[in-house]
């Protein structure tokens, strides 16, 4: 299907004391919203990440320090990343919003392996500082979720039935 990427302007801090989960949700609506207003005519897919350790969420790094300080704290424990979707039918004014969430165990990383990850892949704007598309999966030892693809950002599982569901032919 012919589609458009577009990068809304929205402010992605977390509202005080908002669960990551609420974090994803409302981003991915507000983001959902705001190409709606751009693109008036079109179905527009909103999306967002949120990394969740022990009920706070764990943004992107930004810095080399950062990411070996965020992997340090998520060393041998387990994260959720909270992935929310919005499909926004902007001609009607009508949205489908889900959550999937993905189970990541990381093993015990050794400050030689942190830093070895960190010096051959470029971390610093994913939450958790880990890439799982790349080499950040050998930084785990477990995962489980109902979507594989949503730890990359976007779930195509959901996406594809919300996306049936305002009479798209999928496939």
């Amino acid at each position: 299907m012919p589609f458009e990427t577009w990068s809304p302007d929205v402010d992605e801090a977390p509202l005080r004391a908002e669960p990551p989960r609420e974090t994803a949700i409302r981003l991915a609506r507000l983001k959902a919203e705001a190409g709606a207003r751009k693109f008036p005519k079109a179905w527009v897919i909103g999306s967002d990440q949120v990394a969740d350790l022990d009920g706070r969420a764990i943004g992107k790094p930004g810095t080399f320090e950062n990411a070996r300080r965020q992997l340090r704290e998520v060393s041998g424990h387990a994260v959720l990343f909270h992935t929310a979707l919005c499909v926004f039918n902007a001609r009607l004014e009508r949205r489908h919003e889900r959550l999937v969430t993905t189970e990541v165990a990381f093993r015990r990383l050794s400050e030689a392996e942190i830093d070895r990850y960190l010096e051959r892949e470029h971390a610093l704007d994913c939450a958790g500082s880990a890439k799982s598309e790349g080499l950040g999966v050998s930084l785990l030892s477990r995962l489980h979720g109902e979507d594989p693809t949503a730890l990359v950002g976007l779930p195509l599982i959901a996406l594809s039935a919300m996306l049936r569901a305002e009479g798209f032919d999928v496939p």
